[in-house]
């Protein structure tokens, strides 16, 4: 697909890598570097996700109407001096909780202006029936990462503390950045109709275009949901998992490494199965068997058994969501309009990071009343539900906004 989408592709294996290899290394400093309690580690968790979104919201309609390259260049950045902030400022003791809340605030309304942004620097760069093959490579480049980055990271950890993982990704940022820069090419200013004038308006039009978009907006309820439904039993499943069941640490980590490997594959069948099955058979049978999975994790038990049952059911998990996940991008790169591809996107991350943040405290709290079992189940049984929102919608290429 050209120069520029190998160096699109390397700059986001770069920061993806990075991105895993820190794996939860703020919650690690927080305990083993702050000594903070759960409390603030939760508020570290969800504020940071939350407040994040929130900041990045008026950002769109400012990035829709500017070169899309420059700002995601900005975006790393931007990351990368937060990032490093934090080991400088432990290196003259004046680190603090305060500015571990706030760097991942600016981290988090970075990371959705940057992936709005190269959406819409994608859909300029490749043509059009490039983007499901653009979209499965990213996919099958994040799971490769997912894969490697946190047990390499839980490595350095141990030998070198958690602070060298904070630098690792900041300099992946800085990689990142690099790699964008060298795409080198003239991508047009994008021209705006009418009032030239930012305009409160503009912050919820992202928003707008989904709801009223008949597709769009089943789909962008129906992943916000699944995702939320399937990251808010986690921390669950891993207090059951390290607590009563008495799995080791290495053994709770191999158990959702190894079944990354469906992401791979999944990524790499996107494709094969949309030029022979067509794109809506694909999108409503992976988005249906990715919610058939996750109520068999609320059975989990000691052992060899209850590792295999893990594994199994991530392994499932993952790969369907590997075969939906650049078969939905693509469709809605396709059906965006190229004047509204940012705030599209941008309003959909925003929703899905604040509904998983939102069900993953309310999750905490339900299992505090009725068990982690209970819970988990729960979230199972409601992902039962979800496909129900996919059905009566037609996916094909032919519906396509210009």
């Amino acid at each position: 697909m050209g120069r520029g989408f190998g160096w699109l592709w390397a700059a986001y294996a770069a920061s993806a890598f990075g991105t895993r290899f820190a794996f939860d290394a703020f919650t690690l400093i927080a305990i083993l570097v702050l000594h903070v309690g759960p409390t603030q580690v939760s508020l570290l968790a969800a504020a940071g996700l939350a407040v994040g979104a929130a900041v990045a919201v008026p950002l769109g309609p400012w990035v829709e109407f500017r070169r899309k390259r420059p700002v995601m260049v900005a975006m790393d950045l931007i990351r990368f001096a937060a990032l490093m902030s934090v080991p400088a400022a432990y290196a003259v003791g004046a680190l603090g909780f305060a500015q571990l809340l706030l760097v991942s605030i600016v981290v988090a309304a970075a990371d959705i202006t940057f992936t709005a942004a190269s959406g819409a620097y994608l859909k300029w760069l490749v043509r059009p029936e490039d983007l499901l093959v653009a979209n499965g490579r990213f996919e099958s480049t994040t799971w490769t990462t997912t894969i490697l980055g946190p047990p390499l990271g839980g490595a350095a950890i141990s030998l070198l503390g958690p602070l060298t993982t904070v630098v690792a990704n900041a300099v992946s940022f800085l990689l990142s950045a690099v790699g964008i820069r060298a795409i080198g090419g003239q991508e047009p200013r994008p021209v705006r109709t009418g009032d030239r004038r930012f305009r409160a308006a503009d912050v919820f039009e992202g928003w707008r275009y989904i709801l009223a978009h008949p597709a769009l907006r089943p789909l962008f309820f129906n992943t916000a949901l699944v995702n939320g439904l399937i990251m808010a039993p986690v921390p669950l499943i891993a207090f059951l998992m390290l607590g009563p069941l008495g799995f080791a640490p290495w053994q709770y980590a191999v158990a959702f490494a190894v079944p990354c490997v469906g992401g791979i594959i999944g990524s790499r069948l996107s494709q094969p199965l949309v030029t022979r099955f067509g794109r809506h058979r694909v999108l409503l049978t992976a988005g249906t068997l990715r919610a058939c999975w996750p109520l068999a994790l609320a059975f989990v038990g000691p052992g060899a058994g209850g590792m295999v049952l893990v594994i199994t059911v991530e392994l499932a998990l993952i790969t369907c969501i590997g075969v939906f996940n650049p078969v939905y991008a693509t469709y809605r790169l396709e059906q965006t309009p190229t004047d509204r591809v940012v705030r599209t996107l941008s309003a959909w991350s925003v929703t899905t990071k604040t509904t998983t943040a939102a069900l993953t405290a309310l999750w905490g709290l339900l299992a505090a009343m009725t068990g982690p079992r209970t819970a988990i189940a729960l979230a199972g049984l409601l992902l039962l539900t979800t496909p129900l929102l996919l059905l009566g919608r037609d996916y094909s290429p032919e519906h396509q906004a210009s």
